[in-house]
């Protein structure tokens, strides 16, 4: 009689580490004892061991070095543009009932950035220990072009009052080519701080001759011819005829803003080489690649004047987005690459009036510039944008109000039974919208009809009443009108200062802010409230756009002097 017994090995697989990349098996054979009875003879058949030979498994790919660098750097940012103006931009885009963006699907470039790219918030008050809550134009910009903390109303200075090489001047000094492009003056602090270097942001004369004289800016697009002309040129015939053979138009130099008899637009071209525009038509033959436009005696022509001369197809100035195509046209034949930075500075402007329709006309043009960038930049990976905002301006915003509350209505849902839908409050209509956008003129408009000198002295509810009618969609009875010109103090002309119940101190432009006493009359009819005539400390959104080893560190809460150190790194401009 046979015993037959299987014994079965099983074998274990030790890993030596993470990188192994072989592979051992161990296969044994079956083992067979024969138990012969009554012998008692054992038999063990061979074991047998086989180990395959190890095989190589192929290596998985390498994953690919990020771009942490780039050969151009874009910088927009929309003066005053806070959160609450990037809402109304987008509700305005989004749901307007008869909003410009229904063939665009409904979207911005703005959110196209967002979506393409990453959002983060910056803080942007002047930085710091000994720094302050709030900041100006001309800190906030200044700290975005140097990474350093700044002094209020400074240009291109650290808080010591020492000057501060910007990146606009690190990227000229590298070989690159450099652009200013602004819709307000081009001595205006936003872009004066990222080229020039003064202790107040007012020097506009002295930042004029900087800019020109410096070497460093090649492209100059803006308006704030004043600064430029010398002081008799609005008698100086000669002068004159100089100026309209170069095709600058009597607009441009109908007056100047210089103590002295200097030419810095006859200096621009024959001592440094600048080729000159002065209207649109001038601008787009521009061909080289040093150019300095000046399209406006002071600020550019203002969203709501943009909007309407588009219709009519009869703008004579440049639009932003135009500026802008054609600084990105010039400065991209650089090999070595470009900085340009453009600003939409009239969103401010808007916010400091407290106009909400105003404003929402110049988020618009904005956005069309930032979508020409979008357009050249979309399908390049050599190029960091970044769009943000200098500060928030007016602590604007939507609000509900118990102004014109809605009437009761019959609604079929199953929750509903016997009662009817009212809402307590006046939360705002959409309609609201396109009534912002059709506006028909500034508040400064309103103002300039009732008194061109802005002396309000003797002027009347009646005059007030039809100015705000011919201006804007909204109505006011004369007791409403009669508020706006109410005032309790006067200035040094002796003009008439307007008075505030709430907030007066912080209305702190002179006879400018009968703006902001227009804005409380129409304000229900807007669901609009304003905080302030100046600025807040909001912090503000910034889109960056760009490779994803560039921008994905713009995602986070951030200040100004961080965003300028990192647009500096990328660029290469601090090595």
């Amino acid at each position: 009689m046979k015993m037959k017994l299987i014994a079965l090995a099983v074998s274990a697989a030790v890993l030596s580490g993470c990188n192994d990349d072989t592979s051992t098996v161990e296969v044994l054979k079956e083992v067979e004892v024969v138990k012969e009875v009554p012998k008692e003879v054992e038999v063990i058949k061979e074991v047998e061991v086989i180990k395959e030979v190890p095989t190589k498994q192929p290596e998985p790919p390498a994953p690919p070095t990020p771009v942490t660098s780039v050969k151009n750097v874009i910088l927009m940012i929309g003066d005053g543009m806070g959160p609450q103006q990037v809402g109304l931009l987008e509700e305005y885009a989004q749901r307007a009932p008869n909003s410009i963006y229904k063939d665009k699907n409904n979207q911005t470039a703005l959110s196209k950035f967002a979506n393409a790219g990453h959002l983060g918030l910056s803080l942007n008050a002047p930085h710091g220990p000994s720094g302050s809550l709030v900041t100006d134009s001309a800190c906030s910009a200044t700290q975005l072009a140097t990474g350093i903390a700044a002094g209020s109303e400074m240009i291109g200075l650290d808080t010591q009052g020492n000057k501060v090489a910007t990146i606009l001047e690190k990227a000229k000094a590298m070989g690159k080519a450099t652009g200013l492009v602004s819709d307000t003056r081009i001595t205006h602090a936003t872009p004066a701080a990222f080229a020039s270097h003064q202790p107040h942001r007012s020097y506009e004369d002295k930042i004029a001759q900087e800019l020109i004289s410096s070497g460093n800016v090649d492209v100059m697009l803006s308006g704030g011819a004043r600064v430029f002309l010398p002081k008799n040129v609005a008698t100086d015939t000669k002068t004159q005829d100089q100026l309209a053979k170069l095709g600058m138009p009597a607009s441009v130099y109908k007056k100047s803003k210089r103590d002295d008899l200097k030419n810095l637009v006859l200096d621009a071209k024959n001592e440094y080489g600048y080729t000159l525009a002065f209207d649109k038509a001038q601008l787009s033959k521009v061909e080289g690649d040093k150019l300095l436009g000046l399209f406006a005696n002071s600020g550019m022509d203002d969203g709501i004047a943009y909007r309407k001369c588009q219709q009519a197809n009869d703008c004579t100035q440049p639009s932003l987005k135009e500026m802008t195509v054609k600084a990105l046209d010039i400065l991209a034949k650089d090999e070595d690459g470009f900085f340009l930075m453009i600003e939409g500075g009239q969103i401010d402007w808007a916010g400091h009036a407290n106009d909400a329709g105003w404003m929402l006309n110049e988020l618009l043009k904005f956005d069309e510039a930032v979508e020409a960038v979008y357009e050249w930049v979309k399908d390049r990976d050599d190029t960091l944008v970044v769009v943000t905002a200098d500060h928030e301006t007016g602590s604007f915003g939507f609000s509900y109000s118990d102004h014109n509350t809605p009437t009761a209505v019959a609604l079929p849902g199953d929750g509903m039974g016997d009662a009817l839908y009212k809402p307590k409050f006046n939360f705002g209509a959409l309609s609201l919208l396109d009534t912002l956008y059709n506006q028909e003129g500034t508040f400064y408009d309103i103002m300039g009809d009732v008194d061109g000198n802005y002396n309000f002295a003797n002027s009347s509810a009646e005059q007030w009443q039809t100015a705000i009618t011919k201006h804007t969609p909204y109505t006011v009875t004369l007791e409403q009108a009669a508020t706006i010109h109410e005032s309790h103090e006067v200035n040094g002309d002796g003009h008439p200062l307007p008075h505030f119940e709430d907030f007066s101190d912080f209305y702190v432009y002179g006879t400018e802010d009968f703006t902001g006493k227009i804005a409380r009359v129409v304000a229900t009819q807007q669901n609009v409230v304003w905080g302030t005539g100046t600025h807040t400390a909001a912090p503000v959104p910034v889109y960056a756009f760009g490779p994803e080893g560039v921008t994905k560190q713009f995602s986070t809460l951030q200040h100004h002097v961080d965003i300028a150190t990192k647009m500096m790194n990328a660029l290469g401009v601090n090595e």
